[in-house]
């Protein structure tokens, strides 16, 4: 048929049930499934075929089943719990962030993709999903906290494997309409409306309010009638274009995001980019504090002291950078905007590159970040780690591990990922109130109360769930696929509730190495085939687009999982996304994550496998390095690095395959019947594992680490007109003037040997080129193995600076001195990025 336009028909729900409308609004429901249940019982058939989506369901559902659901008093009354529990979260004022963080500045979060549900795609994977998770606890803390992003219409891509188990990719167009989202609109009633020039072309923007809880989320949207053609595109897909595509949308995110602030009123005081897809916010904030009369380097300071920036990335090429000519075609008048010139803008964001045969300099979001921002994070401990090391060419001259880029190890939302089933169970033992308390690892200690068959016969209820969501996944996956009337007909007998299962769901890049655990595929077989003691596998997981080494791994352990000896007992599951997730996570024994270290910068899946009880079988690699203690859950490999990526392969693989022979599965299955050896596992998962990788717990953190210090430094050097920041921006340029002309002499009286607790006379003469003395940081600096030590000189008349250093232990030291301009005030000691060795 010809279409000449669309109509929604609202649904008219009765009296006693009017405000589902309202909760199908607001996405508290989807960390709710007693909540989602309310929806789920109007009509379950629709509710599944629409990604459990509440807003879809009540648009499709007949007005009779409305009128009877109304009239049902076992509906009606957990209805009103719903509600009431919904009205006591909403209103709720003693929150974690009124006792704890009074003063905190509103935070402005931004982030190029989001996962809070699975029925609105705008999401690919971790990152995404982390970034919807954290929304939610400042949500559940109370944190003043708006988010921003971007409205994909075709969200992601579908996955679908072929009848030879390659991926295939579909985009579908969203219905905006039946999502859980509306217009934004200004303090005047209208409609949101920014616009931005990308090149010499004027984009606008629509943005879109969502309701997470307690915040808001803001979703920029460049699909409307005045623009291009080409530019209606700009918000089609998460990461499916070009790096031209990429540059535009890095434009919209930031510099659009910020503007639609903005227009809403909304205040911030803190900025939190979550990636570099972000870091072009700073392009626009520079120029609000230029409009306001700072010159160009004083702004910069004005922004970057209240700014945060979290890296995810632990390898280079996951770094976005552009050459130089594409960004001037997108960039090309904001030098003109901002006071400076293209020298001195791209110079914040510069990075060498081998491309082509030679080095070239490149315009690198990662660093263009860093420079705009005064603290920046990894994602674990090691990922610190690894990031300080990576970026450690800012800082010439500087150790590694004095780079100032922390860690705040990920989280997961408990809620959004425990099944309801162990809610209810862990409710048996825990406090009331025990969902505000995720953190409290005292707390947590009830869960040793729990029974050994409470545990075996709720995990058993998850598992039968997630059996019967593989099935009914596979039999649709073989139709669609023509595949015979047996083959179909076999899916009803695909894993078993009563064998070990082991679930692997996560993006299909190749450093993950799905398909470690097929390197000796004989032995695998033993393994699964064991005839009292069989164990399962369920793999799950995307490869993007234009990764075919990723899809060839897909298709590897598609063309195992069709193999006589594997059939039945090792699947993969195509369209992984939050709702095959949370199966999964709920469902399997044992959750198992293989990545080379150390190119996992945390992971957050084996968190929410311990939610629900199941221990990881996990390479010592981002979070579970922290997480592991020996009780609960088992390591692959060791903690050390390989020069051979065969040799580690290898390694790692036997490992998985010992250790799962002789301790995992020795244990799950118990010897004479008694498996209270696993429930003590299982226990230890849970209560380790869920208060320590909480989503509040990180929350908390970034909140103490660096959302309080950033706004108390934001106010600090903004205040009165900036005058802090004129002064620091004025001392950098004389320092950096100068720096070049100042010089530095240093000898130290050293014996040849020496005895622990010994000092020696380290002396500088130092030549300060104007600088004022007290401006100049001279220290000593031992080394001993990677162990480092600083010990300031005392100032003396002349330029000289003396101490006595104290050799501390035994070992082999070196020692060399160094000078680093500080003044009182500075984020951290290397801001200038200047440091002089003698």
């Amino acid at each position: 048929m010809n279409v000449i336009g669309k109509v929604t028909v609202l649904p008219q729900l009765p009296e006693a049930i009017g405000r589902l409308s309202e909760l199908a609004y607001n996405l508290y429901w989807s960390w709710t499934p007693h909540a989602q249940s309310l929806y789920q019982e109007l009509d379950p058939e629709v509710w599944e075929r629409f990604q459990h989506n509440p807003v879809r369901t009540l648009l499709e559902v007949p007005q009779e089943r409305l009128t009877h659901a109304a009239a049902n008093p076992d509906y009606l009354a957990r209805y009103g719990r719903v509600m009431a529990d919904f009205d006591a979260y909403m209103t709720k004022k003693d929150t974690w962030a009124s006792r704890n963080a009074p003063g905190l500045a509103p935070v402005a979060y931004f982030s190029m993709e989001y996962g809070f549900h699975e029925s609105l795609p705008i999401y690919s994977g971790g990152l995404g999903v982390l970034a919807g998770d954290h929304c939610k606890s400042a949500s559940d803390l109370g944190l003043p906290f708006t988010a921003v992003g971007m409205l994909f219409h075709q969200g992601y891509f579908r996955q679908m494997f072929n009848k030879d188990g390659w991926q295939e990719e579909a985009y579908d167009e969203l219905d905006l309409t039946t999502l859980p989202i509306r217009p934004a609109l200004t303090p005047g009633g209208e409609e949101a409306r920014v616009s931005v020039y990308i090149g010499s072309r004027s984009v606008h923007v629509r943005v879109w309010e969502l309701a997470v809880g307690r915040i808001r989320v803001l979703l920029l949207d460049a699909n409307v009638p005045e623009n291009s053609e080409d530019d209606r595109k700009l918000t089609a897909r998460l990461y499916g274009g070009n790096q031209e595509l990429r540059v535009q949308q890095y434009v919209l995110l930031g510099v659009a995001g910020i503007r639609a602030l903005r227009l809403l009123n909304v205040p911030a005081g803190v900025y939190h980019m979550n990636e570099g897809h972000a870091a072009l916010l700073g392009l626009e904030r520079v120029r609000e504090y230029v409009g306001q009369g700072l010159d160009f380097r004083a702004a910069l300071e004005a922004v970057a002291s209240s700014t945060l920036f979290t890296t995810h990335t632990p390898v280079a090429a996951g770094n976005d950078a552009f050459a130089y000519d594409l960004m001037d075609r997108h960039l090309s008048g904001w030098p003109a905007l901002l006071g400076t010139g293209r020298d001195d803008l791209y110079a914040l964001a510069r990075h060498e590159q081998f491309w082509d045969g030679h080095w070239v300099p490149t315009f690198s979001m990662t660093v263009f970040a860093l420079n705009m921002s005064r603290a920046a994070n990894g994602v674990s401990e090691l990922h610190g780690e690894v990031s300080r090391d990576m970026w450690k060419f800012l800082y010439e001259g500087a150790e590694a591990q004095e780079v100032p880029i922390g860690h705040v190890t990920n989280g997961a939302h408990n809620l959004t990922f425990t099944s309801q089933a162990m809610r209810d169970l862990l409710g048996t033992v825990l406090p009331q109130g025990w969902t505000e308390r995720l953190e409290d690892e005292a707390m947590w200690e009830a869960v040793e109360e729990l029974s050994d068959t409470q545990l075996s016969d709720v995990q058993l209820e998850m598992k039968r769930e997630m059996v019967t969501f593989v099935r009914r996944s596979l039999k649709a996956q073989m139709i669609r696929n023509g595949a015979s009337a047996a083959d179909v007909a076999a899916t009803d007998t695909v894993l078993s509730e009563n064998a070990l299962t082991i679930g692997f769901a996560r993006r299909f890049a190749t450093y993950k190495r799905a398909t470690l655990l097929f390197r000796d595929k004989a032995r695998l077989s033993r393994i699964v085939n064991d005839p009292d003691r069989p164990v399962q596998f369920v793999f799950a997981g995307k490869a993007h687009p234009a990764d075919n080494p990723g899809k060839a791994f897909i298709q590897e352990i598609y063309r195992v999982s069709q193999e006589p000896e594997f059939r039945g007992r090792v699947v993969i599951l195509e369209n992984y996304d939050m709702s095959v997730a949370r199966q999964l996570v709920q469902g399997v024994d044992i959750w198992l994550n293989n990545p080379r270290r150390p190119l996992e910068a945390s992971g957050t899946s084996g968190m929410k496998a311990s939610f629900n009880g199941s221990p990881n079988f996990s390479i010592l690699d981002g979070w579970w390095r922290e997480g592991y203690d020996g009780t609960n859950g088992w390591p692959i490999g060791e903690e050390r690095e390989y020069s051979d990526l065969g040799v580690q392969d290898d390694a790692d693989a036997y490992s998985l395959y010992s250790t799962l022979e002789s301790e995992i599965v020795p244990l799950y299955y118990g010897s004479g019947g008694q498996r209270g050896g696993w429930a003590r596992t299982v226990r230890r998962a849970i209560r380790t594992v869920s208060p320590r990788f909480s989503m509040q717990r990180q929350v908390i953190d970034y909140v103490r680490k660096y959302y309080l210090p950033l706004t108390a430094r934001g106010a600090e050097v903004t205040a009165d007109g900036g005058r802090r920041a004129r002064e620091i921006a004025s001392w950098k340029t004389w320092v950096r003037q100068q720096w070049p002309y100042t010089t530095l002499q240093a000898s130290a009286n050293l014996p040849t040997t020496a005895h622990p607790g010994q000092r020696v006379e380290v002396r500088a003469s130092v030549n300060p080129a104007g600088i004022r003395p007290e401006e100049l940081q001279v220290e000593a600096v031992l080394k001993r193995g990677d162990h480092v030590t600083r010990v300031p000189l005392t100032h003396e008349e002349g330029g000289r600076f003396t101490a006595q250093v104290p050799l501390d232990d035994s070992g082999l030291y070196s020692i060399g001195v160094r000078m680093v301009p500080e003044i009182e005030g500075l984020s951290n000691p290397l801001e200038a990025g200047l440091i002089k060795w003698a």
